[in-house]
Formats: C-alpha cells, structure tokens, sequence
C-alpha cells in the first residue's frame, strides 16, 4: 500500500518557474505546426529536435503537444527535487530522532515514516489541485486537456523574478529549466536502480 502512494506522489506535480514554453495555446484543438515544435523550448545541442519514438509525429499527437510538454516540464520540477533529497537523506536525516538511517529507497518503510506520509500526500495533493484547476480543462467537457489559454509550465509562480521579459530570455531560461529536468529524470531513476540492484546507500 505504501509503496503505491510513493509512486503516486512521485508521479503528481510540484510548483515551479513561471512561463517555460515559447509556444502557445489557440484555441480547441490546439493546433501547432511540427516547425513551432522544432523551434520551442527544450530544443537544443547535440541532438536538436529529438522525437524517436514519434510523439508528435500526427496531427491528432501535435494537438496533443501542450499536454505532453506540461507533463514533461512537471516531472521534470519533481525529479530535480528528488535527485538532491534522494543524497541528502541519506547523509543527513535529523528527523524521527535521526534513526532513520538506511537506503533511501526503502527509507519510506520506516514506522515513522508510514505515520508521515499522509501529510506529506496531503500536501502535495493540496498543490496539485491548486496548480491542475487552472491548467487543464473540466474533465466533463474533455479529459487530459490543456486550457487554451494557459501555457506549458506556467503556474504563475516568479516571486524571485527569474524569468526574462524578453522571448529570447525566457526561452533560453526554459531550455535551460527543460534540459536540467531531463537530466534530474535519468539520474534519480539511475540512482533507485542503483540501490535496487546493490541494496546499498549510493555513497556507502
């Protein structure tokens, strides 16, 4: 049971940077042509535009592309917070009397964990609804949609004023956002597959 409320909290949304995509809504259904997709954000050096599973190959896929790019930028949020957290607990770990010291890929099992959880899904769900309602359609009307006003990634959330004001800025920043979440993704799942197959802490 518990396992599968990780898996969940893992799979649902963190807050973040405002405006990461250069490449807008307009209106039911979204229509973007395969050159916007190969000239937005995230579309950088070495590889360029990289589709090899041909995702956004269709007319009916490229519809589609707000909705994968908002899934994209979301998971992305997530696994860079949980790439240094996944090290971080497991060198410093001061909390339930700092007796919590093993793996951290197992450390959720822990009794006092399994007390902490529903808060800590609790609160995720709070942010989740909180970002979700402004972001996708009502599911009555269309299921897994994009509002057509909103853009990929943008929760309205920049109270460091991070993000340029000028196309070019703020595409540049969103590459780079896009790019380190990509590279957060591979690297906590390297690390879970790390301490799976060696039942060790990563630095031991």
């Amino acid at each position: 049971m518990i396992s599968k409320v990780i898996l969940v909290a893992f799979s649902i949304g963190a807050s973040a940077f405002q405006a990461p995509s250069q490449v807008q809504n307009r209106g039911k259904p979204l229509q973007v042509s395969l050159d916007e997709v190969k000239d937005d954000s995230g579309v950088s050096l070495p590889f360029g535009f990289f589709d090899p599973a041909g995702f956004v190959e269709t007319d009916a896929q490229l519809e589609q592309y707000s909705l994968y790019k908002e899934s994209e930028i979301k998971h992305g949020r997530v696994a860079m917070l949980a790439a240094p957290g996944f090290l971080l607990a497991e060198k410093f770990h001061p909390l339930f009397g700092g007796d919590i010291d093993t793996p951290s890929y197992v450390a959720f099992q822990q009794t006092p964990l399994q007390k902490f959880w529903p808060f800590v899904v609790a609160a995720i769900g709070f942010i989740e609804f909180k970002s979700s309602v402004p972001t996708y359609e009502d599911p009555d009307k269309e299921m897994w949609s994009i509002k057509p006003d909103h853009t990929p990634g943008n929760l309205g959330f920049d109270p460091l004023g991070l993000m340029p004001k000028d196309a070019a800025g703020a595409k540049a920043v969103a590459t780079r956002e896009i790019n380190n979440g990509r590279l957060a993704m591979i690297g906590i799942a390297g690390m879970i597959a790390q301490e799976l197959v060696t039942g060790t802490k990563i630095f031991a």
